[in-house]
């Protein structure tokens, strides 16, 4: 399957790939997201989730994909620790803000950040219409910022925080995109570079979330959320994965702004989901970042 997929870099069908790849990990993360943000305590949402993928990878790292070379330990450090801090601001701006607030201001900050890094870690460039397409993803990003913080009542308190978190959390989307893109492709073979990395991802989140359950003053029931934290985890091996797979096989940048689709589908499951008042102007601005997206992609 690795040599496979090795034997699509640089190609048409790998392109494609690619392309499938990146959509699909667009709609799995908004999932991934509903998902942490949930009913559920954030903090122990995501433990959950990580514990499932952790328990998971395990058996595939240690017995079925070749063991890393040596060179991939000190790449695997660095991916832990980057995955930490955004594991922390993802959950603190959800601590602070809805699930149609802080999701499309992540991920499309996240996108432009990541750009920026595939230009200066891959010598990635992008063409005018590309750049225009950024540019209409921008005008969604800033556009819904400033609507929110013109008409939401809702966590009004703390929604400049939200924001905030929101957007440092983007700055660390942008960098696990290109470090774990460069991390892949350090790899002989991908999906020990998947299996490695989901198994050594997993580790912190599960520890706190452990500490925090019984600290609460009205702690959940474990069943429900451990059914969660096995469906998160299933998501989180298709979206990470896939995204991962893409800038593998084609450009970082394209692959990372066309996941930021994931806008929309989060603007769904707000609604229809989670019960989030959305409205029209809202969903035309995660709209704009969608098409910003788009334009992205056709113009490569």
């Amino acid at each position: 399957m690795g040599e496979w997929l090795l034997s699509l870099e640089g190609t048409a069908a790998g392109h494609a790939l690619a392309l499938w790849l990146a959509l699909a990990a667009a709609f799995l993360h908004a999932i991934f997201g509903a998902l942490q943000k949930g009913r559920h305590d954030p903090w122990l949402s995501r433990g959950a989730i990580d514990a499932s993928y952790c328990l998971m990878a395990a058996p595939f790292a240690l017995f079925v994909v070749p063991w890393p070379q040596p060179h991939m330990w000190p790449i695997f450090a660095g991916a832990w620790i980057i995955h930490v801090i955004y594991k922390v601001l993802q959950a603190l701006a959800y601590t602070k803000g809805s699930y149609t607030v802080v999701y499309p201001v992540v991920r499309g900050t996240g996108s432009l950040f990541a750009v920026i890094g595939a230009y200066l870690l891959f010598g990635e460039v992008f063409t005018v219409q590309q750049w225009a397409g950024v540019a209409v993803l921008l005008a969604g990003i800033f556009g819904l910022a400033a609507y929110n913080l013109r008409y939401l009542d809702s966590q009004r308190e703390t929604l400049h925080m939200a924001l905030a978190l929101a957007v440092m959390t983007g700055l660390f989307v942008a960098l696990y995109t290109t470090y774990d893109a460069f991390g892949i492709r350090a790899a002989a073979d991908p999906f020990t570079f998947l299996a490695w990395f989901f198994m050594i991802d997993g580790v912190v989140m599960p520890v706190y979330a452990l500490m925090r359950w019984p600290a609460m003053a009205e702690p959940p029931e474990l069943p429900p959320l451990v059914v969660r934290g096995v469906v998160g985890g299933l998501v989180a091996f298709a979206s990470f994965g896939g995204i991962m797979l893409a800038t593998r096989l084609d450009k970082v940048g394209e692959a990372a702004v066309l996941r930021e689709t994931s806008t929309v589908f989060a603007a769904l499951i707000g609604w229809l989901v989670l019960k989030e008042t959305v409205g029209p102007r809202r969903i035309t601005l995660m709209t704009l970042i969608a098409a910003g997206a788009v334009i992205v992609e056709m113009g490569g």
